[in-house]
């Protein structure tokens, strides 16, 4: 049997990976090709800045990438980074895709925010950048 060590104690290896996210990307393989990456995030929280109550929420993003490509486990982390913060939902949105704009300069992309229901109200916000190309 094992017990508790120092990579299980506090703060929890999880919780260090998290606070050390940055968002990493890769060349594009193909950058003369427009074509589109979908990635669905599905258990995204944050912190409602009135209420203190969590948030939850799909993401979904969508985006044609230029010389650059996120990578997935370092997307996960940045995410995750958000699970204690106190924020809107229209300004994490905001956040999320001009961070990811920043890192990987994509030719197009849009993210949205699929809010679970609270008190009776559901929350869908869409935020974009660039021009979407045909494929």
């Amino acid at each position: 049997m094992r017990f508790a060590d120092k990579e299980t104690r506090a703060p929890l290896y999880g919780e260090r990976v998290i606070s050390q996210a940055e968002l990493i990307c890769f060349e594009n393989p193909k950058p003369g090709r427009p074509y589109e990456i979908s990635i669905e995030l599905p258990e995204f929280t944050c912190k409602c800045p009135f209420s203190g109550y969590p948030d939850f929420a799909v993401l979904r993003l969508l985006y044609q990438p230029g010389l650059k490509v996120i990578e997935l486990k370092a997307l996960k982390l940045y995410i995750n980074s958000f699970r204690d913060q106190t924020i809107s939902h229209e300004e994490v949105a905001n956040k999320i895709i001009d961070d990811l704009v920043e890192a990987c300069n994509p030719e197009w992309m849009q993210l949205e925010a699929d809010f679970n229901p609270r008190g009776n109200v559901h929350t869908l916000i869409k935020v974009s950048h660039g021009k979407r190309k045909p494929f």
